[in-house]
């Protein structure tokens, strides 16, 4: 049996990962979960048959019996509130908040790391976009010293949510970046560009090469980990080919001949948000990757 799911959260995030999960054969969908009654992800929820309760994250603890997992798209703060009353409860959650609470998974690189865990972080759209390409460059390098991102998205797909947790969400992912990506240091900046028409999610990721680093092996794990992040986010793709820029650069990890830089982007799926929110669909994608490779894990076949 497919396992029971609820989504906390009715904002972009919660409403796009509903219409996302609403296709899954391994992910039961019963209930969409928020806080404003009036909000248009509830008003599509009951739309489309599911329980809307705006009771937020205490309707589900006091209905815990009829989920195995929910996925939590509130806010760092709210997730650190509630997180122990879910694993109190016997529910499996999928943090799509950067609260940091629990093993941070990259759907790309550790997905099966943590299939067990009660409380799964999916760090943050820059982490999701940013973090493959830093392993890949480190996989095919002796070492990296040093590891940046600059994650440029659309004002208008930042709500109120993404706009609380900035601080969280450049801690977090600069924590991705060494815990899985495989820095030695890392820094994380994003900017919310209010440019007319709106832009889509553009990514920069630099990473510091160390003498004997093979270039071209470098270029071709970014290739190869480029397939691996579109086969469940089909509009991320890489601007141009790789470069590798000589120095030598002064990085916080030391001094370094050469560097890598990944120019990338992430189109939306548009299921429920636009095309260029993908630093919104990234996220939802990312998590419904490893939903389903929970309920695969626990013996749920499509």
């Amino acid at each position: 049996m497919p396992l029971r799911c609820a989504i906390i959260g009715s904002g972009n995030i919660g409403t796009d990962l509903m219409v996302k999960m609403l296709r899954s054969d391994r992910l039961e969908l019963t209930a969409l979960v928020g806080i404003d009654p009036a909000s248009d992800g509830l008003a599509r929820a009951k739309s489309l048959g599911l329980d809307a309760p705006h009771e937020g994250p205490d309707w589900v603890i006091d209905h815990a019996d009829d989920f195995d997992m929910i996925f939590d798209a509130t806010s760092a703060y709210v997730h650190v509130r509630y997180y122990k009353k879910y694993r109190e409860a016997g529910i499996t959650a999928i943090d799509l908040t950067p609260a940091a609470r629990g093993p941070k998974v990259i759907a790309a690189v550790n997905l099966t790391e943590h299939l067990d865990s009660d409380n799964i972080n999916m760090v943050t759209c820059g982490g999701q976009a940013t973090t493959p390409m830093v392993h890949a460059i480190r996989r095919a390098a002796p070492s990296l010293p040093y590891a940046e991102m600059v994650s440029t998205v659309s004002s208008k797909s930042a709500g109120p949510g993404t706009r609380q947790n900035i601080d969280e969400f450049t801690k977090t992912t600069s924590t991705a970046l060494r815990e899985i990506g495989g820095a030695d240091h890392s820094k994380a900046i994003i900017i919310l560009n209010p440019a007319e028409p709106p832009i889509i999610m553009r990514n920069t990721v630099f990473g510091a090469l160390p003498e004997g680093t093979d270039h071209e092996a470098v270029i071709e794990s970014v290739y190869a980990m480029e397939k691996d992040v579109a086969a469940y986010v089909p509009g991320y793709r890489l601007k141009n080919r790789p470069v590798i820029e000589e120095g030598p650069y002064n990085t916080p990890g030391g001094v370094v001949p050469h560097r890598a830089v990944v120019l990338l982007e992430v189109e939306g799926a548009g299921d429920y948000l636009p095309p260029y929110a993908g630093n919104l669909d990234i996220m939802t994608a990312a998590a419904m990757r490893v939903g389903e490779a929970v309920a695969e894990h626990r013996g749920v076949s499509a």
